[in-house]
């Protein structure tokens, strides 16, 4: 059988993405070396340095010229001299909306010798995957403006979502709790009398059925009708509030997280922190049936550019995530196995100038890594 041949658009970005990102493709080859398949590039310069060359955040014909490739791999975007929201809004979420991308998918795991700020927690404890979803709620910009700066200014913007979209983020959820369980390996968060009962894994709706009464209504009922496809799939429900608070105190009592845009925003990056910062925390933007991207979710990070010692793990897990996705599992478990050993015997700290080897050097260790599994 002929080896696959994947087509990958990278957008390498601003200020330290390329440097990330090219070290994500460096391990990326080692990877399509070691277990048969092959892979092409193009690169695409949309970012904060264009805009500020051109004035326009995105092409018009860019959803066309993407959906021929297998997947996106993304650096960073964000520049000083920009605004805030013309790149957020005119490239991340533009990309996201119109390439359908509905589920942003976020692991959270804890790797073997990262820093932890939460006391007494180890891998163990922190290893779970949240499902936020990507196309609707108060990110799409419904609403307005009146009597802009005056004294009786009022601004409106509306988390507004249909039963279609609920419904197929609440699904990909379900599907996930599947994908990292069996009968034969459940979650380890179980109690012997779920495990007795059949259940394999847990999924929590992450909401605000007390106050959002609209909202999570849908959300609520959307959740537990479609629970009856999947009886084996404990269900959880936890207010946000409480959610950042378990995250915190109790990470170990979570498998897969499901919530709206905005929350799951905010929830992430709460994980992010407590799994060792962002050069580690890495994310997928979805569409099962179209083109997806993934990233490291750190920003640009402008004051490291050019000086060779931000963390690129994160991007490099990134391509793990996006390997995984095109089908290529080995490949990606054996990325997701370089990344545990180098966390765990090699780097001093995953800070970047703190790590004990520059970032070309990181990305040598995963290659080496890769080759050797």
């Amino acid at each position: 059988m002929a080896a696959k041949n994947y087509k990958i658009a990278v957008i390498p970005g601003d200020g330290t993405g390329p440097e990330v990102v090219n070290e994500g493709l460096k391990v990326l080859k080692a990877a399509a070396e070691k277990f048969d398949f092959t892979f092409s590039t193009e690169n695409f310069n949309w970012g904060g340095a264009n805009y500020l060359a051109t004035g326009e955040t995105l092409p018009a014909d860019f959803k066309e010229r993407l959906e021929k490739f297998d997947a996106v791999l993304l650096g960073a975007i964000g520049h000083p001299d920009v605004k805030p929201g013309i790149l957020e809004k005119g490239v991340l979420l533009k990309l996201r909306f119109d390439l359908d991308q509905y589920i942003n998918l976020r692991p959270v795991k804890l790797y073997p010798g990262v820093e932890c700020p939460l006391k007494g927690k180890t891998p163990e404890d922190i290893d779970y995957v949240v499902v936020r979803e990507n196309s609707g709620g108060v990110y799409t910009g419904m609403g307005g403006a009146s009597l802009k700066g005056t004294p009786h200014e009022v601004a409106i913007q509306d988390m507004v979502y249909n039963r279609f979209q609920v419904d197929r983020c609440l699904r990909f959820a379900f599907e996930q709790v599947y994908k990292r369980h069996s009968k034969d390996k459940p979650w380890r968060g179980l109690s012997p009398e779920d495990i007795k009962a059949g259940k394999i894994g847990q999924l929590t709706l992450c909401g605000k059925t007390n106050v959002l009464t609209y909202v999570f209504d849908l959300w609520d009922r959307a959740f537990h009708e479609m629970a009856a496809e999947y009886p084996e799939v404990k269900l959880g429900y936890c207010h946000v509030d409480a959610t950042c608070m378990w995250m915190v105190k109790n990470p170990e009592w979570f498998d897969v997280i499901v919530t709206e845009n905005m929350f799951g925003d905010i929830i992430t990056d709460l994980g992010a922190i407590t799994q060792g910062g962002m050069g580690i925390a890495a994310g997928g933007n979805i569409n099962p049936d179209g083109i997806s991207m993934f990233e490291p979710i750190g920003g640009s990070a402008p004051k490291y550019t050019g000086k060779n010692v931000i963390n690129p793990l994160a991007a490099i897990a990134a391509v793990g995530m996006m390997l995984d996705f095109l089908g290529e599992k080995k490949a990606a478990a054996a990325i997701d196995r370089g990344v545990a050993f180098v966390t765990g015997n090699k780097l001093a700290s995953m800070a970047a100038g703190k790590m004990g080897y520059s970032t070309t050097e990181v990305g040598d260790l995963m290659v080496e890594q890769v080759k050797g599994c």
